[in-house]
């Protein structure tokens, strides 16, 4: 019987080895949220989602609280009716945040099972084809102290010796003339060819400042724009877009589909970058992507490559993954071992391996600050 017999959630607080910043925001640590469901059958799943820093604590009563004692009993494989219970469950609580978050890593906990119960790996039970290496750009460029042009120039040149073709930069936190100087410096590391994307993580205060900034960066030919205003105000997104011939990119902060239809028909983005551990996990992203690939936006998925890479063959409209080559800024690996998707050239490899692809590792958890809430 694929009855769900027990359920587990653990918030663990990892730190990172050196404080990062981009625009309005310090980090230090990452809190996550990992699920693991267990079935009558001896079947499993595994699920996670970033909650953030801070709040990891939150999203594990959140968990608790308003769904752990929901699922004891429920047959794990009627996904989309689980999804729905859930949901129905934070109608009033908030519908986002650190709700989904915990809805997120539950999704994602049971199709993984799903997935495994089946022996095939994740993206082959969503149909799509793990011969086909998926496409990433590396993502990193983030403000620290000490760290300089040079300190920059040297972390975008490790990018270029590892084959990538597309990278992206947190951008927007300094002056105009300090913006012109970073930007000047990676387009030469990284020449004409290479892809380049610049994250302004919601920086932009008014209309006129985002025009300037972005007059500015079209001399060095960036492949989109993402985040310059903050996550709802989705109207000077749409302005913007109208003023400038470089595409606009967003949905790291969002969670409906209802708002990313508003974002999509509104003109306000043409990149969709819709995280599946925060969105309602593989259930809700899906329905995301084949509303942004139905309106001819492209899917383009922020964060956790282990899981992404695994959604974005099932899907059309999809170009790219994000990768972070180290653990310097995303340090997600630490939680997990036995992941077999390999990286060479600026593509991954997805591996045979059933479901997700990788376990977690309760020793490292066990080495850092984190709390489990059994049922």
């Amino acid at each position: 019987m694929s009855n769900i017999s027990g359920i587990e959630f653990t918030w663990v607080r990892a730190p990172l080895d050196n404080p990062v910043s981009a625009f309005g925001m310090d980090f230090t640590y990452r809190d996550y949220l990992l699920c693991r469901v267990e079935c009558v059958d001896g079947s499993y799943g595994i699920g996670f989602s970033y909650v953030g820093v801070g709040g990891g604590r939150s999203a594990l009563y959140a968990a608790s609280d308003l769904f752990g004692g929901k699922l004891v009993g429920v047959n794990a494989d009627n996904i989309e009716d689980i999804w729905h219970l859930l949901y129905n469950a934070t109608l009033i609580q908030g519908r986002a945040g650190i709700v989904m978050n915990a809805l997120s890593a539950i999704d994602i906990a049971l199709w993984d099972r799903k997935a495994r119960s089946l022996n095939q790996p994740l993206c082959t039970l969503l149909g799509g084809n793990i011969a086909t290496p998926v496409t990433a750009y590396a993502s990193g460029g983030y403000y620290a102290p000490g760290k300089d042009l040079d300190g920059l120039q040297a972390e975008v040149q490790s990018w270029v010796d590892l084959g990538f073709t597309a990278v992206k930069i947190k951008a927007g936190k300094l002056s105009l003339k300090e913006e012109e100087r970073r930007v000047a410096v990676v387009r030469e590391v990284i020449g004409d060819e290479c892809l380049l994307m610049l994250d302004l993580y919601n920086s932009m205060r008014t209309l006129g400042e985002a025009v300037e900034f972005s007059n500015m960066y079209k001399d060095y030919n960036p492949y989109w724009i993402e985040d310059p205003f903050k996550p709802d105000d989705i109207d000077n997104f749409s302005r913007l877009s109208e003023r400038i011939a470089t595409p606009l990119a967003t949905g790291e902060f969002h969670y409906s589909p209802h708002t990313f239809r508003t974002i999509i028909t509104s003109g306000a983005a043409q990149v969709i970058q819709a995280e599946a551990p925060r969105v309602g996990g593989i259930t809700q992203w899906r329905k995301i992507a084949s509303l942004a690939s139905g309106y001819g936006a492209v899917v383009n998925p922020c964060w956790f490559h282990q899981l992404h890479a695994q959604l974005l063959p099932s899907v059309s409209g999809g170009e790219f993954v994000e990768y972070f080559p180290d653990n310097s800024v995303l340090n997600f690996n630490r939680l997990i071992k036995d992941d077999k998707m390999t990286f060479s050239e600026g593509k991954l490899y997805l591996s045979d391996s059933p479901g997700v692809g990788f376990e977690f590792d309760d020793n490292a958890i066990a080495s850092f600050e984190h709390e489990t809430i059994k049922f």
